[in-house]
């Protein structure tokens, strides 16, 4: 499992204010896409429930350019680049919510 580096404090802000909205009674994983104005990529943000271990991302190509994003196996994101490098799991941010 690839060690991820924590979201800086305007990439968490960004995340938190694209997740859907969910109960607080209702935990588990989510993705959320995280817009980057300085750069020509945007992120994906995995979001995980407080005290859980942090899930294992994995990055599998569906076709092409297209890649699925997963976190313990359960797609959370769909990536579909018309150009440029497929996406990897270091660029995954991870982010503990705290219910």
């Amino acid at each position: 499992m690839a060690t991820n580096r924590p979201p800086t404090a305007t990439e968490w802000m960004d995340a938190k204010s694209l997740l859907p909205c969910v109960k607080s009674s209702e935990p588990g994983l989510q993705g959320a896409l995280v817009p980057d104005s300085q750069q020509e990529n945007d992120h994906i943000a995995v979001v995980y429930d407080k005290g859980d271990t942090p899930p294992e991302i994995t990055i599998q190509q569906v076709s092409g350019s297209v890649h699925t994003v997963c976190a313990n196996g359960v797609a959370v994101a769909v990536v579909a680049r018309a150009s440029g490098p497929a996406p990897t799991v270091d660029e995954v941010l991870l982010v503990e919510r705290y219910l």
